[in-house]
């Protein structure tokens, strides 16, 4: 029977701001959450302001669908540079 090996978790480089895990990047430092604030204040915000204009849950997730996916490729690639 095969033994399961334990996984180490990932160690962030000298200075870098993100790990990557699993495709995707966490923050490692204060510098990287704080980083990921503003843009999830912003989903938020946008949200909200989609609430207000529409009229159903359905055509705000519509409406806002472009800037969160707009927000999620520049958050990816910021984290890419800084990891």
């Amino acid at each position: 029977m095969l033994m399961a090996q334990k996984r180490k978790s990932p160690k962030p480089k000298a200075g870098a701001w993100f790990i990557k895990v699993r495709g995707s990047y966490l923050p490692a430092s204060s510098a990287g959450w704080l980083l990921y604030l503003p843009y999830t204040v912003y989903l938020v915000f946008t949200l909200v302001a989609a609430l207000n204009q529409t009229s159903s849950w359905q055509l705000a997730f519509l409406f806002i669908i472009p800037n969160w996916i707009a927000a999620f490729g520049l958050m990816t690639y910021i984290a890419s540079k800084k990891s």
